[in-house]
């Protein structure tokens, strides 16, 4: 039998959509107002699944999930500028939408777990009406 488990986390950071080899008038025809910097409170849902551990009751150790989110989320993003500030989107390519970032964590997070525990899904949502996951890397 495969169990889930979702653990929330929270972070703000700022972000524009901007492509560095178009013209300023073909970015913000493309994305609008969304071209000049603006913060988001982001949430972020990491949900890994597996066996219940039968000794203890549990799918991961908690204390080890809580700290590679707070390395790999809160700790990288936290206050950041992630056009700028986060590698990959601070070399322009890709924008830090809510779909690349919840790439850029599926992958940071994916490599962090402890054997027998399978990454499931990250969903990044920049507020209650608009978010993206992954379930995957190809």
């Amino acid at each position: 039998m495969a169990t889930s488990l979702t653990r929330r986390v929270c972070f703000r950071a700022h972000h524009h959509l901007w492509r560095a080899d178009w013209s300023a008038a073909q970015n913000r025809a493309a994305f609008g107002a969304l071209s000049e910097s603006h913060p988001h409170e982001y949430t972020c849902d990491v949900s890994v699944s597996g066996a219940v551990d039968p000794v203890t009751g549990m799918l991961v150790d908690l204390v080890a999930l809580d700290a590679l989110l707070a390395r790999e989320v809160t700790g990288a993003l936290d206050g950041r500028d992630l056009n700028r500030e986060v590698a990959p989107f601070a070399s322009g390519r890709p924008i830090p939408t809510c779909e690349a970032l919840a790439e850029h964590l599926f992958a940071r997070i994916r490599a962090g777990l402890p054997a027998g525990v399978r990454l499931a899904r990250v969903r990044v949502a920049e507020d209650a009406t608009l978010g993206a996951e992954c379930t995957g890397l190809a």
